[in-house]
Formats: C-alpha cells, structure tokens, sequence
C-alpha cells in the first residue's frame, strides 16, 4: 500500500482551494464587473480557437511528424468536411453535417483500407 506524505496532500489541497477561489472570484462582489467590448468580442472567438489547437494538429501530424503520404484518411475526412462545410454555410447544421459528412468519409477507409 502506498503512503502519501503530507507535503503532496497539502499541495493537492492548496492547489484545489486556488482553482475555486480563481473560478468563484467574480462571484465574491456584489457589484457587476463590466467587461470591454473588445473582450466580449474576443470571447466569441475563444472556443473555436482552442478547438483549432487540439483538432488542426490531429488532422495533419502523426507521432510528432507532418503526414508525409496521401493515403491517410484523416485528409480526405478533412477535404470532404470542408466540402461540406462551405456548401451548406448558411444552413444551421453545417457544423454537425461536417463533423457527420467528415467521419462518414474517415470510417470506412481507417477500417476497410487501414489507412
């Protein structure tokens, strides 16, 4: 059985009081905390760059190293979601349609063919 000192049940402890106090801070005043217009209008734009950093990477590298070869289905995936994407913009679900279009295309080549 493994024994945990106190240091590292302080730290876990202290860590985890800082994160509620960060995530409650604006909770803590009573009066409204206005934000810039510049920073609600940044905020628009906070989840789809932080998806673009975990996908984009996904899409274009495998093991650390840029895909060197066409047959991998993550590209053909990529080309057909966008395909998809810029056909029906202005429909309300372009972005599931990409995401349904784009895994319909990824499946069966990762399965059939391996890629």
């Amino acid at each position: 059985m493994n024994h945990t000192d106190f240091w590292t049940l302080g730290v876990i402890v202290a860590l985890a009081f800082v994160t509620v106090l960060a995530r409650c801070f604006f909770f803590l005043s009573n009066k409204p905390w206005p934000m810039p217009h510049w920073v609600q209008r940044g905020l628009q734009y906070a989840p789809i760059a932080a998806l673009s950093a975990v996908i984009i990477p996904e899409m274009v590298m495998t093991q650390g190293h840029l895909v060197s070869t066409w047959q991998d289905a993550r590209l053909f995936a990529v080309v057909a979601g966008a395909a998809w994407f810029f056909w029906r913009k202005g429909a309300g679900q372009a972005v599931l349609g990409t995401i349904v279009v784009g895994m319909g295309v990824y499946l069966p080549l990762h399965l059939s063919l391996g890629w």
